[in-house]
């Protein structure tokens, strides 16, 4: 059984990144991060990017695009990602009215298994992340989450779990882990716990509800490649939250 790798998603420092994308990245490398998911590239060219990267020593996982960019530039998210040498095309979830229901989510299944076919034949691998809101519409018997991957092929489709929001949702992550072993190649690493009103609040690793040595172990038994760690909203400057979640897993793992 290989040792997972550690990764970091970079949504977690977008403002970082959004102000000085290299100083961020460095600072991402001196905190010890070798994996990178990247969510948005902040109008830097691929291949200037590629070279910074491997000055530092990083490597490029993958990247979340929105499902709009994917309709509008698939063949140039598929090529500035291969500049990277990156191998995860994702789909960061379904943000609009268009998951409204059940018939609205198979048209999504259709065009993401489309999206995902084209995706293999020019060597990547197309995922889709999860958030709550597959768990609250049924299609068929199922929720929207499970119909989606019984509507697809592992060729076209494999998930990327995130553990926090499948937990936030009601449902067991380690069911779920196990439930996708050997489909499920990128998992995100996350903590959580609720407010008074319900809402979630997600926390640096250790500090919420999450069972997170267990996840570990049913990754490494599910065949997970990396875990990434992901923060929506930090309490702490995000690159001391980050770092301080790196230093959870050091301790853990």
């Amino acid at each position: 059984m290989s040792r997972l790798g550690i990764g970091v998603q970079l949504y977690t420092l977008r403002d970082e990144m959004a102000a000085d994308m290299e100083g961020t990245l460095r600072k991402v490398a001196g905190i010890g991060y070798k994996g990178l998911e990247f969510a948005g590239y902040f109008g830097r060219e691929a291949e200037a990017l590629k070279l910074l990267l491997d000055e530092l020593g990083l490597e490029t996982i993958g990247s979340h695009v929105s499902i709009e960019r994917l309709r509008s530039n698939l063949q140039g998210e598929i090529d500035y990602l291969k500049t990277l040498g990156g191998k995860y095309l994702i789909c960061p979830g379904i943000f609009s009215d268009e998951r409204s229901d059940a018939e609205s989510w198979k048209r999504i299944f259709v065009e993401l298994g489309r999206i995902g076919e084209e995706v293999s034949k020019q060597g990547l691998q197309f995922l889709y992340h999860n958030h709550a809101f597959e768990f609250e519409v049924n299609v068929g018997d199922a929720y929207a989450f499970d119909a989606l991957y019984s509507s697809t092929s592992p060729e076209a489709l494999q998930v990327e779990l995130d553990v926090c929001w499948i937990q936030f949702a009601g449902e067991d992550p380690l069911a779920y882990i196990s439930k996708y072993a050997g489909r499920l190649p990128l998992l995100h690493f996350k903590d959580f716990t609720k407010d008074e009103a319900q809402n979630i609040v997600t926390l640096e690793l250790g500090l919420g509800d999450v069972p997170l040595t267990k996840v570990i172990a049913a990754a490494e038994q599910a065949g997970v490649e990396w875990l990434i760690v992901e923060q929506d909203t930090c309490q702490k400057p995000p690159l001391t939250s980050v770092e301080n979640s790196l230093n959870w897993i050091r301790e853990n793992y």
